[in-house]
């Protein structure tokens, strides 16, 4: 049986983030049900999880991770601490050709490293199998709930990166107390079930999209929209979802009826470029405009949400947005919708949402890395190795040569 020896890598970008692939205690099990594994962690003063947590459960700190076969990270690695000819882990963002990170790419190639992104793991039906997406929608919907308490003086609550956990910031969603007002959320994958979460945490009623359009409650609700209820084809009203995927610039919004209805909207849906927008700013000064809230998850700029200007920070999470000045404005200002954008959610849980993205490694990703890969799991992901790009991510070429 060959002997394998993982690293877990220290986050070395500006603003190093908290968050860890494998935390201590997934790191002892990993060896314990592999004798032929050892996992070793380079020491860090940023992680959410201190250094003595993995030496209390066995796992060795070691600096020089060169005599390690794989090595694994969170987010991208810095090109020049790149060890040549090993095998690496960690979110690359350059399978969309992003410029900030074509250096990166090039590095990846020139130092032959077979390159594994958690974001193209995917099962045999192209579903992805890993990620952080819950705990995006779980904090993403708290957050969305924070800033309604903060715009009509309700309640306050703690930011959830204030909270030490995710068991703390449920503690403080018992403060809550909401009137009878309709939460739309839009989506059906991990990021939307996260924000469920957190909505059933407070008890909040699901009810279907026609009741949340022609019924008055006494007590807060949310729906779930999915494409279905949001978008109809231009041409003659109907739906066909595997067209939408295909062809989404064939349907126009049909959410209109919703932000009629909604206090607060969670847009926590993927969105194609090709798709059409929610709604439009026009929609913002017609009659019945209603959502004063939108937590908008996916923070997608000039995306699905007109009125998504920029990424907000997990210290800054909110800014208004002018409905008459189409303009952005403070956000709990009577005439401006506030706006909760930020794009690292995750981090502001970082152990809880460490300890979920470890368990999918540990179950979903590495017995096919100790292993047998009947299904190419691991093959399907890896964008170059040995100085060469897959087959599957030949579309970079140009981006990776220029």
């Amino acid at each position: 049986m060959n002997r394998l020896k993982l690293g877990v890598l220290r986050e070395e970008k500006q603003n190093p983030d908290k968050r860890v692939p494998l935390t201590p205690l997934i790191c002892a099990d990993i060896m314990r049900q592999n004798p032929q594994i050892s996992i070793v962690v380079q020491p860090s003063p940023f992680r959410c999880y201190r250094d003595e947590e993995y030496t209390a459960f066995g796992i060795p700190l070691q600096e020089n991770l060169h005599d390690c076969d794989i090595l694994m990270g969170v987010k991208e690695i810095p090109e020049t601490l790149l060890i040549p000819e090993k095998t690496y882990f960690f979110f690359s963002h350059t399978i969309k050709q992003q410029a900030h990170n074509q250096n990166l790419m090039k590095a990846l190639l020139k130092k032959r490293i077979r390159m594994v992104d958690y974001e193209t793991l995917t099962d045999a039906q192209h579903n992805r199998i890993i990620g952080f997406g819950r705990f995006a929608g779980i904090v993403g919907a708290y957050n969305g709930l924070l800033g309604y308490g903060l715009k009509y003086d309700l309640y306050r609550i703690k930011p959830a990166h204030a909270c030490r956990d995710r068991a703390e910031m449920e503690e403080e969603l018992k403060r809550v107390k909401l009137p009878n007002i309709k939460i739309a959320l839009t989506g059906g994958g991990r990021v939307a079930n996260g924000a469920i979460e957190t909505l059933s945490a407070l008890r909040i009623r699901k009810v279907t999209p026609e009741e949340f359009l022609t019924c008055h409650f006494r007590e807060p609700v949310y729906c779930q929209l999915n494409p279905r209820d949001y978008v109809e084809r231009r041409d003659d009203h109907n739906f066909d979802l595997n067209e939408f995927f295909l062809n989404p610039d064939r349907y126009t919004s049909r959410f209109g009826p919703y932000t009629r209805q909604a206090d607060i909207y969670i847009s926590a849906h993927y969105w194609d470029p090709r798709a059409p927008k929610m709604f439009s700013l026009e929609d913002l000064n017609s009659n019945g405009f209603k959502i004063s809230v939108i937590a908008d998850i996916t923070c997608d700029m000039n995306g699905s949400i007109p009125t998504t200007l920029r990424a907000s920070s997990i210290s800054n999470p909110f800014y208004g947005y002018n409905v008459t000045g189409f303009c952005e404005d403070l956000p709990f200002k009577k005439d401006s919708i506030c706006i909760m954008a930020v794009d690292n959610l995750p981090c502001e849980l970082p152990r809880d949402a460490s300890d979920d993205f470890g368990k999918d490694l540990s179950d979903r990703v590495l017995p096919f890395v100790f292993g047998a890969d009947p299904d190419g799991i691991i093959e399907r992901a890896t964008i170059c190795n040995q100085g060469k790009l897959n087959l599957k991510f030949n579309y970079l070429e140009q981006y990776a040569l220029k």
